[in-house]
């Protein structure tokens, strides 16, 4: 629960914040053992309205990997972890980052440690951000691993902003193509058809197609619409659920051009991911865990599981991975295997990771670069036989009659 407070500290400094705690007597113990004269204390949890619930609002990773960057320089300059996070905190522009911040504040007073205060809010702090924080509060080196985060998170920011821009002019193009044909099919068409029509001239097959399919949609097009709507809601639904978010994992990976791009994603992350945590001090085991919560694809983390537990049993990693040849490739494998040979698996894991990124950039230039004339040339195609299937029997009224 949260509660908002007034009070006094022992220098009689007016002091404003939130704290959050199970209950109110907790909240008001907690701001008594930081020295602090409570005047009021109230309930915030149950003013918050819809559109203030957590469900609309997100902290963007930009946000995060800016936050890790001037943590880790704070950290560097000597200054104090509740200094550093009540800085920041004041300093925020974003209003659920400020929140989160204040209370991570509010947690280090009443003494927990940093990646403890972290892990309260999941909604911001991943499980991997908050156990890299704790490998680094372990081996006294916070601000290398701030730095690494912020790093590691400004990588996966650019990999996957590159990812979904390159997915958005297709879909805009596929949009717009629908748009189109739609008005044709219910406000030209029909006009043009008429005439035709009345004309009595003998009308092509594909003219006739056409027309009927006009017709479709001005006659049923409403219940086009219900059909298109409940189709959407039922695929959405379904992408909610364990299974249907297993079979779109699947779909992806099994499209071709979109597939390998994907593949290439998630093979960097696994990478990038587990030399940031390796290099960090998180054991092997740990980090597995870990990059299969985080990977983004049901299929890989199903993968990392079931590698992770063979790791446990003794296997090699590389060996583990070994197994799944469709989804490792065996270049990572190789390379894998290179690494726990010399001993330096993180350096092979960082190379990997740089690897698997070029690889998507490289996918993703070359996918867009496909995808830019094809679209153009499949709008043009499909108005172009829309309006000749229409138009010829027009010119070829216009021809009889002159």
């Amino acid at each position: 629960m949260l509660f908002s407070y007034k009070a006094v500290d022992e220098k009689g400094a007016n002091k404003e914040g939130e704290i959050d705690a199970p209950s109110r007597d907790a909240a008001v113990s907690g701001l008594q053992r930081r020295g602090l004269i409570i005047i009021s204390i109230k309930d915030e949890s149950k003013k918050q309205s819809i559109f203030e619930m957590s469900f609309f609002e997100h902290v963007p990773m930009k946000d995060i990997v800016i936050l890790s960057r001037q943590i880790s320089t704070l950290f560097e300059a000597q200054v104090s972890a509740l200094k550093a996070f009540s800085m920041l905190a004041a300093s925020s522009e974003q209003k659920l980052l400020g929140k989160k911040l204040n209370q991570i504040c509010d947690d280090l007073q009443a003494g927990f440690s940093i990646s403890g205060a972290l892990a309260k809010h999941p909604d911001v702090f991943s499980n991997f951000y908050v156990n890299m924080v704790k490998a680094g509060e372990e081996t006294g080196k916070l601000n290398q691993t701030f730095g690494h985060l912020a790093e590691y998170l400004d990588r996966q920011y650019s990999l996957t902003s590159k990812t979904r821009n390159a997915l958005i002019y297709p879909v805009f193009v596929i949009i717009t193509f629908v748009v189109v044909m739609t008005l044709m099919f219910v406000v030209v068409i029909p006009k043009l058809s008429q005439i035709i029509l009345d004309s009595g001239q003998e009308v092509p097959f594909y003219t006739k197609l056409v027309i009927a399919t006009s017709n479709l949609f001005v006659n049923y097009g409403f219940i086009l619409v219900i059909f298109v709507v409940l189709v959407a809601l039922w695929v959405w639904r379904m992408s909610r659920t364990q299974a249907g978010k297993e079979y779109l994992d699947k779909l992806k990976l099994a499209t071709p051009l979109i597939g390998n791009l994907y593949k290439r994603l998630y093979l960097s992350r696994i990478a990038d991911n587990m030399d940031t945590m390796i290099s960090s001090g998180i054991p092997m085991i740990r980090a597995l865990d870990i990059t299969s919560e985080v990977v983004g694809s049901y299929i890989y983390r199903d993968i990392l599981v079931k590698v992770a537990d063979g790791v446990k049993s003794g296997v090699a990693l590389s060996s583990a991975f070994e197994q799944y040849k469709e989804e490792m490739p065996v270049i990572m494998v190789q390379m894998v295997k290179v690494g726990e040979e010399t001993g330096s698996l993180g350096p092979i894991l960082k190379t990997l990771g740089d690897f698997y990124k070029r690889e998507v950039d490289d996918a993703i230039d070359t996918l867009v670069g496909l995808i830019e004339p094809a679209m153009i040339v499949i709008l043009g195609l499909g108005v172009g036989i829309l309006l000749v299937s229409i138009l010829l029997p027009i010119y070829n009224l216009a021809g009889g009659i002159s």
